[in-house]
């Protein structure tokens, strides 16, 4: 094969980054190793020993198996002509570099990323932690609403009680008497509910004030430099203590104790006797007492749908915190570590660039390549042949014109250019030997012509 300038070019620089290509290949695949083993070493469970050696034996197969699928994806592709074929190796080179990121490119993204995944899933966990304890705390809170109306209801039942009492207001006739009483017992009832309901408040606000600093704590665990290790594992406690505050908020709730409490005024009335001296003063005070009935189950009321509005919200499900290792990490968190990922995959499939590119520079070599299909099939027989045959035309232009070119024979119909001088040591060929020119001639109806 005779091969143009460009083409010899193209080849001996092929040949000349041959080693430079090995080199990064193994480079590759030692840093794909490395970060594999780095990877993998989380995953394991044993002695230290045994996580290592184990750790190892993996990684120097991943970089073995790394270097020799590229080698021999850089060997044959560019060798390769027939489309069928080359898309058959495409084909296998698609399904190891699948099973190059299966077996080794998450691990690297575990080792690139694996530490910043897990910080993470901490601060994921802690935005869900404070959202449960504000919930919590809001909830508590709620039932503190109602306190204005238990204490605007008991104010009221204890003023008609004072008024009654010292003008008369409601029956006409002043003094103690069983409307006084019964007012006094609802406003004592309202006044009980509404301490009730104050008490909480401040066992809800120690709460609340320790939630906060527990959650102090915990956005320190994530956002302090140093190992991730002993940092998730205080942050795991901090979350456990955590998770009790906001149980413990939300058993503070008295809005269930309200409701019953205001059913307990309607279920629970109980009115006194009228003791007025006459039928008439008598007759007002059962009167006046139906009233107070009337409005104490209008209270009971208001004050149970309030309280089911606030047992209706959803409650708090109990959060907790699932420590992850760092590939657990990365792949549950990996739309937030794309460049990782980038890095991770480039280290093992960089060497795809490299195929291509040897398959398109020879793909150029061939394409440059100036071939002598005649001269590569031409037997030593037809060699010798054509030899005798350009001696013996040198001898008959000498005798027959001596003017003639040594070099050519002039036929009726072209120019046949001589082969080149013919070796010393080259045997002479019989007389009548038909050559492969005498035939070419023959069956193109030129030529001399047998006697």
């Amino acid at each position: 094969m005779q091969l143009k300038p460009n083409a010899l070019r193209l080849h001996e620089t092929v040949r000349s980054v041959e080693t430079m290509s090995r080199f990064a290949l193994a480079v590759l695949a030692l840093a794909s190793g490395v970060y594999t083993y780095l990877g993998v070493r989380g995953l394991l469970d044993g002695s230290a020993s045994f996580v290592f050696f184990a750790a190892i034996i993996y990684s120097v197969a991943v970089s073995v198996a790394i270097y020799a699928f590229w080698t021999y994806m850089m060997r044959f592709i560019p060798l390769v002509v027939s489309g069928v074929q080359r898309i058959g190796l495409f084909f296998t080179m698609a399904i190891g570099c699948c099973m190059i990121i299966a077996m080794s490119s998450w691990l690297n993204a575990a080792a690139l990323a694996g530490s910043a995944a897990l910080e993470q899933h901490m601060a994921v966990t802690l935005q869900g932690y404070a959202e449960d304890l504000d919930n919590a705390h809001a909830r508590a809170l709620s039932t503190q609403s109602l306190l204005p109306d238990v204490e605007r209801a008991a104010a009221r039942f204890s003023a008609l009680a004072q008024d009654e009492r010292e003008s008369g207001a409601l029956t006409g006739t002043q003094g103690a008497g069983s409307v006084v009483q019964l007012l006094s017992q609802m406003s004592a009832q309202m006044t009980q509910l509404a301490a009730t309901i104050t008490g909480s408040r401040t066992e809800v606000a120690g709460l609340f004030e320790q939630g906060s600093a527990r959650l102090a704590t915990m956005r320190e665990l994530v956002s302090t430099p140093g190992s991730i290790e002993p940092r998730a594992d205080a942050f795991q406690a901090e979350a456990v203590q955590l998770s009790a505050i906001i149980a413990a908020l939300q058993q503070t709730d008295v809005a269930a104790s309200v409701r019953r409490a205001a059913t307990d005024l309607t279920a629970g009335f109980i009115a006194p006797v009228a003791d007025g001296r006459s039928a008439d003063l008598a007759n007002r005070q059962d009167q006046v007492m139906e009233t107070v009935r009337a409005s104490v189950a209008a209270q009971s009321t208001a004050l149970t749908l309030a309280a089911d509005e606030i047992l209706a919200q959803p409650t708090i499900e109990q959060r907790r915190f699932v420590p992850l290792s760092n590939a657990e990490a990365v792949l549950r968190y990996w739309s937030d570590f794309i460049p990782s990922w980038a890095g991770a995959i480039s280290i093992d499939l960089l060497p795809v660039v490299l195929v291509l590119t040897l398959m398109v520079v020879n793909d150029a070599m061939r394409r440059d390549a100036q071939t002598l299909e005649e001269a590569e099939t031409i037997t030593a027989a037809e060699m010798l042949r054509a030899v005798a045959l350009y001696k013996r035309m040198e001898t008959e232009a000498a005798a027959g014109d001596p003017t003639a070119m040594p070099g050519a024979v002039e036929t009726p119909t072209r120019t046949v250019t001589a082969a080149p001088a013919p070796a010393p040591d080259a045997e002479p060929v019989e007389e009548g030997i038909v050559t492969p020119i005498d035939s070419a001639q023959r069956k193109r109806g030129d030529g001399p012509r047998p006697a």
